[in-house]
């Protein structure tokens, strides 16, 4: 009590203080009546997966401990985390008899996953191990294998990950398990996501905001979570924040997030307690579904959170050198850290090992004895590490023709526009296997043709509630990114839309993904899966009311640093191409997809068969922007970005008045992964396709949408690659015009011109003789402009005009002619 002197030696019950009206919130059950049979199975289920768990840490040699064990028996690396494990164990077994027992579709999301020793003896004990991996045998050979070679170059590693079977979360990284879960349950109606969050998971930001993921699932469309939170007190080194909360303190916030919580204890009958929760919340999540199915949806139901609290390192060793080791942090990794050298935890070790009674769970065989199978499901397609759906159900999406829903060349449209009408069909053709993550941004991002057929489905309002939805929209990238990583690796497709400059914020949760997916490729037992996809849009270089802040396309190089086999990049010029590519990546399968694009109207530069062409190839020879089709050039312009392109192409039709005798060849570049050096990407063009479209020993310059140091990266391993000019976003930027931008960060039509200028002046002898005048002249442009933007808050008139090219759809665009134009030099775009 405030005020209150404590005794540290005997602290006070943290509940001692908390009247029973208070506690009587949180869910109050009889045990389960389980008869002598199961509770024998589910004590000798977790002895028998404590045993091997634990020795996963330790032993080498002597598995089965039918000999005093000595120091050669033991690893000479101890690898591991025992703390979490028995705990996860109580889980395991209970989840497989409650599968049993009700003939579920139940998938476990391990959110602790470096309690993988527990996780991998559990599938051992149930069979699923010997599925995937028959080295690992329900035999005296096989456990061993399983026990000697874990953290070793040879077997498991020591966190969950895709060699694990049932696994659909990357155990690497906390934080990320519960909207995995979420996700995984969408448009699965009869599926349940069990999901156990540790207490120092909790402590994370995605998770806190993970607890309102129900509130996005429709029951009479999607199944349901059954979170289950770990409370064992410690992380590390440190006490945890919910290890320290007292039940009233739980309750609240629980019934607050809109949970029934109930807790389970070590009370000496936890089994009995733990069946009956379970059973418990399986019946509410059923009366909830219930409801929904039959038309009368629950408004805010209550759905069910299981509190587990156990000590941790439960039913390891006490103390180990004078300090507590159970219930504590020091049960954290290896409770015993000397047993390889120090006789006295050598001797505790095997005392640990022989209190599990292992002569009594195995067979002479070496299989798992009959009680422990009794509560493992008889099919194997329900047992937990055999869900099909987990690791080879994919669905494949019915992606709708893109050039049905193509723009006319000449025009403008905005890309973000013409992919939302495209993706409303798509939602059309697959009202059950496709959906939208978004963090609040669909409208402000020009998405908004999507909901010519849909909505959002948010459940925690009168107005939406029951109405299902395709599109989720929550304000926090972490979950969206939880969301589509459950929802595509249990076979779904989905997109992840966001402003650029926020899409670095999942960062790490997408490299920790592209690691589960690199090792599942890896599996012989793993099918394939829908690509990743993320659109990028809003970006740096079409500013409206946003500044400085919202400037940042840093996660391009983020996916560019993926391995080769999984990256995959697009920036798409324009409305047409982007629809092809949005198409191809809704097709594709194992890969991360980044599609970076403007949500501004832009000039449609290619026609429907033209884009096709282009985006097959991933970069072309613009002809009608280059002189004589680009044959012969003095000099080689490079866009590589819709609005970066655009300067590009502008250039280059101011370039054809002022400096006549130039030979300019325009590139756009779609496909970024092209540029890489040959053989380090699948998509790299052979160095003679690079040459014979780059040429051999022209400058080249590079208008790009991202870092400069990307593109260097990619180009490095060609040759003769001095040629070379690269301009990109530099971090300059504010709260400006869109032009404004493209000056301050030299990424402008002048800034094209200028480099081409000094490009061509090398081989060009008349380029050379009036570069100084002609680069004087638009250094005055600059300047001018510059000048013209901070007096008047605006653009010139005509920035944007699409400039002629005779002879091609561009023919009625605006005339450049030198130093003015023709409709006008009045408007300060350029001047005298």
């Amino acid at each position: 009590m405030p005020g209150e002197v404590i005794d540290r030696a005997n602290p006070p019950a943290l509940d001692s203080h908390i009247p029973d009206s208070v506690l009587d919130l949180a869910v109050q059950l009889e045990k389960a009546d389980l008869s002598d049979g199961d509770l024998k199975s589910l004590e000798d289920f977790r002895r028998a997966s404590n045993y091997i768990a634990a020795a996963m840490i330790f032993l080498c040699n002597n598995t089965q401990v039918e000999r005093d064990l000595t120091f050669d028996d033991i690893k000479p690396r101890l690898l591991g985390h025992w703390g979490t494990c028995p705990g996860l164990t109580l889980i395991y077994a209970h989840l497989n008899y409650l599968s049993r027992k009700n003939d579920l579709d139940l998938i476990f999301v391990v959110g602790p996953g470096h309690g993988a020793p527990s996780i991998l003896a559990s599938l051992w004990l149930e069979g699923s191990l010997e599925r995937f991996y028959p080295q690992y045998s329900q035999t005296r050979q096989g456990l061993h294998n399983l026990i000697a070679t874990f953290s070793t170059p040879s077997g498991f590693p020591s966190h969950i990950n895709a060699e694990t079977p049932g696994a659909i979360h990357e155990g690497g990284e906390l934080g990320y398990a519960l909207a995995v879960a979420y996700g995984a349950v969408m448009d699965k109606p009869d599926s349940i996501v069990a999901c156990v969050i540790g207490d120092g998971e909790a402590e994370s930001g995605p998770t806190a905001t993970s607890w309102h993921a129900a509130k996005y699932i429709d029951p009479a469309e999607s199944g349901a979570v059954l979170p289950i939170l770990h409370l064992n007190g410690f992380k590390i080194s440190e006490r945890t924040i919910f290890g320290c909360m007292d039940k009233k303190e739980i309750t609240a916030l629980f019934t607050g997030y809109g949970y029934q919580p109930r807790f389970v204890e070590d009370l000496g009958d936890i089994d009995r307690d733990l069946a009956a929760s379970m059973q418990w919340a399986l019946d509410e999540i059923h009366k909830i579904q219930k409801a929904a199915r039959s038309g009368k949806p629950i408004l805010k139901p209550q759905w069910p959170v299981l509190i587990l609290c156990t000590p941790k390192g439960w039913s390891g060793p006490k103390k180990v050198d004078g300090e507590f080791v159970e219930g504590s942090f020091h049960a954290h990794q290896v409770p015993l850290s000397a047993a390889k050298k120090d006789q006295h935890q050598l001797e505790q070790l095997q005392k640990w090992l022989h209190s599990y009674g292992p002569a009594d769970l195995f067979t002479d065989s070496g299989a798992p004895i009959e009680s422990i199978k009794k509560i493992i499901p008889i099919d194997n397609e329900k047992r937990l590490g055999q869900r099909v759906e987990t690791y080879k159900h994919h669905e494949k999406l019915r992606v709708p023709d893109w050039q049905n829903f193509g723009v006319e060349k000449g025009g403008q449209e905005s890309c973000m526009k013409a992919i939302g009408n495209f993706m409303d069909q798509v939602i059309v053709e697959n009202p059950k296997s496709f959906r939208i993550f978004s963090p609040d941004e669909l409208v402000s991002n020009k998405l908004d043709g999507i909901f010519k057929h849909t909505g959002r489905n948010f459940q925690w309002d009168q107005f939406s509630n029951g109405r299902g939805g395709r599109v989720i929209e929550i304000l926090s990238e972490h979950v969206c990114q939880g969301f589509l990583q459950g929802y595509t690796l249990t076979g779904r497709t989905g997109v992840f839309p966001s402003y650029e400059s926020f899409l670095g914020i999942i960062h790490t949760m997408m490299v920790q993904y592209s690691k589960f997916t690199k090792m599942a490729f890896e599996t012989t037992w793993r099918g394939d899966i829908s690509s990743l996809n993320y659109i990028e849009t809003s970006t740096w270089t079409r500013q409206e009311h946003n500044g400085f802040s919202h400037q940042n396309p840093s996660f391009i190089g983020a996916v560019l640093n993926l391995k080769p086999s999984a990256a995959r990049v697009y920036l798409p010029p324009d409305a047409n191409t982007f629809l092809s590519t949005i198409a191809h990546c809704l097709r594709s399968k194992n890969y991360i997809n980044l599609m970076v694009g403007s949500k501004q109207p832009q000039p449609v530069f290619l026609s429907i068969e033209e884009a096709d062409r282009h985006c097959q190839a991933g970069a072309s020879v613009w002809k009608f922007a280059s002189i004589d089709n680009g044959l012969d050039p003095d000099v080689v312009l490079v866009g590589i970005g819709s609005e970066l392109t655009f300067e590009v192409v502008v250039a280059a039709s101011v370039l054809r008045r002022i400096c006549p005798s130039m030979r300019v060849r325009v590139i756009n570049v779609t496909d970024l992964m092209i540029l890489e050096a040959e053989s380090l990407h699948p998509h790299a063009l052979a160095h003679q396709d690079f040459n014979a479209l780059f040429t051999a020993d022209k400058p080249i310059h590079f208008n790009y949408h991202g870092y400069a140091n990307e593109l260097r990266g990619l180009l490095f391993g060609h040759p003769n690659m001095e040629r070379v000019g690269i301009s990109s976003y530099k971090e300059e930027g504010s709260t400006t015009t869109p032009f404004d931008m493209m000056l301050r960060n030299g990424v402008s039509r002048f800034h094209v011109m200028e480099a081409a200028i000094r490009g061509a002046a090398k081989s060009n002898p008349e380029v050379a003789l009036d570069m100084t005048n002609t680069l004087g002249w638009i250094r005055h442009q600059i300047s001018k402009i510059g000048e013209y933007i901070l007096e008047t808050g605006k653009d010139p008139a005509g920035t944007y005009d699409i400039p002629k090219f005779e002879g091609t759809a561009f023919e009625k665009g605006s005339v450049w002619r030198g130093n003015e134009r023709e409709h006008s030099k009045e408007d300060g775009f350029f001047v005298n």
